[in-house]
């Protein structure tokens, strides 16, 4: 029987996912829709839900991506972030922010696989977001 490493958060893969979650937040201000999309996982179950999109498979992602305008964004500051890797293959990656121009906070989720062939991909992703005085 094959025993798989569970680890949490081995400070190698954990940089290595930080590093790729950066180049993505900084490839949405640039609206550089090709590295947006080589972020994703290019199959038909990936799943995008955003404020205003819900992507289900790739496609639909990149058709969003295309529409989108260039420029910051919603996030105004950022919060937190955490990174959770699990083994070398598997990680989330959750953003709380400050929504620009509102009394809002934004959150978005990300879960990260490593494939054989492609390396690291998004496979579901989420950004919505709650008023500030709605959290406790």
């Amino acid at each position: 029987m094959t025993t798989i490493d569970m680890t949490p958060n081995l400070p190698d893969v954990v940089d290595e996912v930080r590093t790729l979650f950066e180049r993505y937040e900084q490839a949405l201000i640039d609206k550089d829709v090709d590295l947006l999309d080589a972020t994703f996982w290019q199959s038909p179950h990936t799943i995008r839900y955003a404020l205003h999109e819900n992507g289900y498979g790739f496609n639909e992602i990149h058709a969003h991506r295309v529409a989108r305008p260039p420029g910051p964004g919603i996030k105004e500051r950022r919060i937190r972030l955490e990174i959770l890797t699990v083994g070398r293959d598997i990680a989330t990656v959750n953003l709380e922010f400050k929504v620009r121009d509102r009394d809002q906070i934004g959150r978005q989720s990300q879960t990260w696989a490593r494939f054989p062939d492609v390396g690291w991909k998004v496979i579901a992703a989420h950004v919505s977001t709650v008023s500030e005085d709605a959290l406790w």
